[in-house]
């Protein structure tokens, strides 16, 4: 194992926990492609936190310079090979390597699916050769729900059927498929992490939702509030217990803390000799859009108006996680609750500002 030995996790009481680990030579280093996006960072505040070094690669077309403040970080695309070489030449010692980098808006991929296989498959698989080129042999990967059919079960686990609605969850799909393959024929071993609706923000509020018009329901409600405009809810004749699509909204916290027990575990859940694995990121309960609104209302300072609306191209009902392998195989179950979740986007819609400056 290597530089993965003597490790010693530990979880605080409190919500705002970290998972320690400790190693008996230099710190554990992880290189975060996509590091300056919304879960990259927070990702990457959570292992400062646990003494684990972040290495950030962002080309910044979605990512913020200043969520790599005081970190490590090289500037470029992660299917430039000179650009992930430069990083391994700077950091020979990172010991695993974690793919957040994507476009994600269900919307534009649709309209520009082009545009999307470039950035979520073509450069994955190019990323994927640098890292073995470099000696790079642990992968997790940022992967989605959305690549679930959902229509017969609303909760999923991993051996659900896989039928993306929507360009930007084929390209996740094809992913997963391709690093499978990938890992079965090469040294490459891969984790998919498959988030559900990731929302809040780093508790400390480093980092948080960088885009000023968010395409998921959460950040529409704040900018509903913010500009006093009624929120649409697209679709109310979904076969769930209001009509409305379904989510399973779980803390970008608690996703980034699944990520350090990941990094801790991650020899342990191949020593069996399996290459390839997929894990759900979920709270394990459903919450319908409108429920969400509701409890929106609730903490809000100041309420939003709720219509209906025709369903969108490429929406679905919705599903929401089975977490039981989460739990089993990485001891990990979410601390924060939905309205931690609402109120903490609320907060970080409010000095969003002040550490973007826009």
């Amino acid at each position: 194992m290597g530089q993965f030995e003597n490790f010693k996790a530990t979880r605080f009481p409190d919500k705002v926990s970290v998972v320690l680990i400790v190693r008996s030579s230099s710190n554990l280093k992880v290189l975060i492609a996509g590091g300056a996006g919304f879960i990259g960072s927070t990702i990457a505040s959570a292992c400062l936190d646990a003494d684990i070094e972040p290495v950030v690669v962002d080309n910044f077309i979605t990512g913020r310079s200043e969520f790599v403040i005081g970190r490590s970080f090289q500037q470029g695309d992660v299917g430039d090979g000179d650009v992930v070489d430069q990083v391994f030449s700077e950091h020979p010692d990172i010991d695993i390597a974690i793919l957040c980098a994507a476009l994600i808006s269900v919307p534009d991929s649709i309209l520009d699916p082009i545009a999307y296989y470039e950035a979520n498959v073509l450069k994955a698989l190019l990323f994927t050769s640098h890292l073995i080129r470099n000696g790079c042999s642990r992968l997790i990967f940022s992967s989605s729900a959305a690549i679930y059919r959902t229509e017969d079960r609303l909760e999923v686990d991993e051996n659900g059927i896989i039928a993306p609605m929507s360009p930007y969850a084929r390209t996740k799909a094809v992913c997963e498929a391709m690093f499978q393959d990938i890992a079965n024929s090469s040294p490459l071993r891969v984790l998919s992490l498959r988030y559900f609706n990731p929302i809040g923000a780093d508790p400390q509020f480093r980092t948080g939702l960088q885009l000023t018009h968010p395409s998921h329901a959460l950040g529409k409600m704040i900018i509903a509030m913010e500009e006093s405009k009624p929120f649409e809810i697209f679709g109310t004749d979904y076969p769930t217990r209001d009509g409305t699509g379904i989510r399973d909204y779980v803390h970008v916290w608690d996703v980034a803390q699944a990520h350090l027990l990941a990094m801790e575990r991650f020899d342990i859940l191949f020593a069996s000799g399996n290459n390839y694995d997929a894990i759900n990121l979920g709270t394990g309960r459903g919450t319908t859009v409108r429920e969400l609104a509701d409890q929106f209302n609730k903490v809000a300072p100041s309420p939003i108006c709720v219509i209906d609306a025709p369903r969108r191209p490429g929406d679905s009902a919705g599903a929401y996680a089975s977490n039981r392998k989460a739990k089993d195989l990485l001891g990990w179950k979410p601390d924060f609750t939905l309205v931690d979740g609402i109120r903490d986007s609320l907060r970080w819609a409010k000095v969003r500002r002040n550490v973007l400056g826009d």
